[in-house]
């Protein structure tokens, strides 16, 4: 049990994992960039195949942007323990007095600021070719702001369980998906409420309350996955 004492150490050495991620993530721009091309891709070609409709567009947006985000934030979940795996300091994580849980807060947190956050910056941009208006677009960022909280917090579980198996981004994505879905069907049932002009506030309660629940529980969850895999 940590003491109120210890709590300044904790923070600090969690802010140090998040630090030393967000500079490995900057050495490595490739891992930052590809799930961002792939939600632009996905996002933007799929109205050259529908074709120019509005009430299409509208009718389809939101559920294609929120798949879109979940599928690139997927693809970035099976680095997030890969490389403390390889080069021993998972090792010296479960072995820190720090416990394992704020380190893997640290990690899950750096992990939303080179993923999640870059999707919710770009989204206004990738919104555009669904030819939705500024309200809609504010409703979407929001959602997606919420929900790549959830989804980083809940890939560090599945990303702890398959570290060091083959094949692991197949089985991390079955385990992960089923998690998922409460947060896409919101996501992307909120924009559309919003789009039609119904309240939105039910939809956005859910995710905010998701996402806490997830950050409450979820790094302890991460941790004992990480035990189990280690043994």
């Amino acid at each position: 049990m940590i003491e109120e004492t210890d709590t300044p150490g904790v923070m600090k050495a969690m802010a140090a994992v998040a630090k030393r991620d967000l500079v490995l993530a900057w050495k490595r721009p490739g891992d930052v960039l590809n799930p961002l091309f792939f939600f632009a891709m996905v996002a933007t070609l799929f109205p050259l195949a529908v074709g120019p409709s509005n009430e299409q567009l509208e009718f389809s947006g939101p559920g294609v942007l929120w798949t879109a985000a979940l599928l690139a934030t997927l693809l970035s979940l099976n680095s997030l323990f890969v490389t403390d795996f390889e080069d021993g300091s998972l090792d010296q994580m479960l072995v820190s007095s720090v416990p394992l849980p704020a380190l893997v807060l640290g990690k899950s947190i750096a992990h939303w600021l080179t993923s999640g956050l870059p999707l919710v910056i770009i989204s206004p941009v990738v919104a555009i070719t669904f030819r939705m208006p500024s309200s809609v677009t504010g409703v979407l960022m929001l959602t997606l702001l919420l929900g790549t909280v959830s989804l980083s917090m809940l890939g560090s579980i599945g990303a702890a369980l398959t570290v060091g198996l083959h094949r692991a981004t197949a089985l991390l994505s079955l385990l992960i998906l089923p998690l998922a879905m409460p947060v896409l069907i919101f996501g992307a049932r909120t924009v559309s409420l919003v789009a039609s002009g119904d309240i939105v506030a039910g939809g956005l309660y859910f995710l905010a309350a998701y996402a806490v629940l997830v950050v409450s529980l979820a790094p302890f969850a991460t941790a004992a996955a990480l035990r189990i895999s280690n043994e």
